[in-house]
């Protein structure tokens, strides 16, 4: 490798592009032979993957790295077959490439419709867990597109062995290995430099920390899809059921603390607030989450701290609530869109009418009834495995998996018909 990091960015930037058309037309048997080679070797090298492993995770700890980024960083033999499993399963996914919907005939004669096609190359930044290397590149291989991955400087080592195993699985199939360009330095100014190579990299992907999402957005010259973060809401109606009002509260904060789609505030209509509270509130407390109120829900609930402006819009990835009680429906609504990330939004009504207001005017890239904001993930949604959450508009939104990697192109047919 060059020390020139521009250089060597340019390189792989090159390579990429130049792999891409192959992978395009690249036919579904290819692909999935290759997604099961790359599984196989995954598995046939775990000795050497867990060695490199061994030796990010000892930097990382003589380097101060906090323990629960260690954990997120080790790969054991069950995570290893997880790796490979996942890789197995993107391969069992429909290909949406070369699909054709909307297909019709017009006045003219011609029939349009639209084809899927892949992007092209696409730029993947994130953090600690080296799984993402396995994940990330076995999504734009299905999906037909070349990738160039840059990873965690704690993971340099396993990302390597990884990225090793992918190419040669694209090789086993007869697929060119640089469809996969793995930045195998740790320079900060690699990042920098595939933030500008929008000659070569059509879309940049950023996944990690809201400072890793924040400065990608930032400094990229092509399209980003990404979410900042997760202030999740659940609003208990006037017209919610008790029982799904208790349930789908406690799960869509305790059932996992650190996640984007973790509910962060609270919503309880006045009228309810009275019956709803001090059992929710024993049931936080249960599970050893701390609480923050408005001074309505304070006036029910005793020994809870003030919440304050601040706590509105805080993505917590912890045992804290903030909890505020509305007036109704319009309230709630007029909060989650001051205060919102436009990640996941979640009402618990009997009534029709209040329900079809909170879907058509929340504007998230999810919007639930009577469910836990817990659900909002590919898996979950039938997309298999996913790239990450987009709160954007345009392209993608909400969970992204295959079909969010590719785009769409109008595709004409015609008999020698021509335009009078």
């Amino acid at each position: 490798m060059t020390t020139d990091v521009a250089a060597y960015m340019e390189a792989l930037g090159q390579a990429a592009r130049g792999a891409a058309p192959a992978m395009a037309r690249a036919t579904t048997g290819a692909k999935n032979k290759a997604l099961g080679a790359t599984a196989e070797l995954l598995r046939a090298r775990s000795g050497e993957i867990r060695e490199a492993n061994e030796r990010d995770v000892a930097a990382a700890r003589a380097g101060g790295l906090d323990e629960a980024l260690v954990d997120r960083l080790i790969l054991t033999p069950e995570r290893i077959e997880q790796m490979a499993r996942g890789l197995l399963e993107i391969a069992a996914l429909p290909d949406p490439v070369g699909e054709i919907t909307g297909l019709a005939m017009r006045p003219s004669g011609i029939q349009v419709g639209r084809m899927r096609v892949p992007l092209g190359v696409i730029g993947i930044i994130y953090e600690s867990r080296p799984n993402v290397t396995a994940d990330a590149a076995g999504l734009c291989l299905k999906s037909g597109n070349a990738a160039i991955l840059r990873g965690g400087s704690e993971a340099l080592h396993s990302n390597a062995v990884i990225g090793r195993c992918v190419k040669d699985g694209l090789a086993a199939a007869g697929l060119p290995p640089a469809a996969l360009g793995l930045v195998e330095t740790a320079d900060r100014a690699a990042v920098t430099a595939l933030l500008r190579m929008d000659r070569f990299v059509d879309l940049v992907i950023p996944r990690g920390g809201k400072g890793l999402v924040a400065l990608v957005a930032a400094e990229a010259r092509m399209p980003v899809l990404k979410h900042l973060h997760g202030v999740c809401h659940v609003y208990l109606d006037d017209d919610a059921d008790a029982a799904k009002a208790l349930a789908v509260a406690v799960n869509a904060k305790t059932q996992r603390y650190g996640t984007c789609n973790t509910m962060e505030t609270l919503l309880i209509a006045e009228r309810r607030a009275d019956e709803l509270l001090p059992p929710l509130a024993r049931a936080y407390r249960e599970h050893g989450v701390e609480l923050r109120g408005c001074p309505k829900t304070r006036d029910r609930v005793a020994g809870m701290t003030a919440a304050t402006e601040e706590d509105w819009e805080t993505e917590y990835l912890a045992p804290i609530l903030a909890i505020r009680v509305v007036a109704g429906l319009d309230e709630a609504i007029a909060h989650i869109g001051r205060y919102g990330s436009h990640h996941t939004d979640a009402i618990v009504t009997e009534n029709w009418t209040h329900a079809q207001r909170f879907l058509r005017e929340v504007d998230s890239s999810s919007v639930m009834v009577n469910a836990s904001t817990r659900f909002a993930d590919g898996f979950e949604y039938g997309l298999g495995a996913e790239i990450g959450i987009s709160t954007d508009k345009l392209h993608a939104r909400g969970p992204v998996g295959l079909e969010g990697l590719t785009s769409q192109k109008f595709v004409v047919w015609g008999d020698g018909h021509i335009r009078q």
